[in-house]
């Protein structure tokens, strides 16, 4: 009766090892719920260049969007890069007086 147990406790833990959600997901990404397919992540967003972007300085604060984009801004069919997220967030506040000065 000892080895059943044995042989159950051993079956029940390689099942649950094989079927561990972070798994399931990277295997099948369908499976996601639509909620975590709307949202994305830095990791799978797009990486945008600075050829990409329609500035070559971040409006708020004056970096040159060479040193890295962190966000994105599309305003009037431009895409705009912003060194983080809380620049492109004054941008968005009033755009017209930022876009008025370049």
């Amino acid at each position: 009766m000892k080895k059943v147990n044995l042989v159950f406790v051993i079956a029940l833990f390689v099942v649950a090892c094989n079927n561990s959600p972070e798994k399931s997901k990277a295997d099948n990404p369908a499976s996601s719920s639509s909620s975590e397919s709307a949202t994305q992540t830095k990791e799978n967003s797009p990486a945008y260049t600075v050829e990409m972007v329609d500035n070559k300085k971040d409006f708020v604060c004056g970096m040159p969007v060479t040193a890295g984009i962190g966000d994105t801004a599309h305003y009037k069919g431009k895409v705009y890069g912003f060194c983080s997220k809380e620049c492109k967030d004054d941008f968005l506040k009033n755009p017209m007086s930022y876009l008025a000065k370049k």
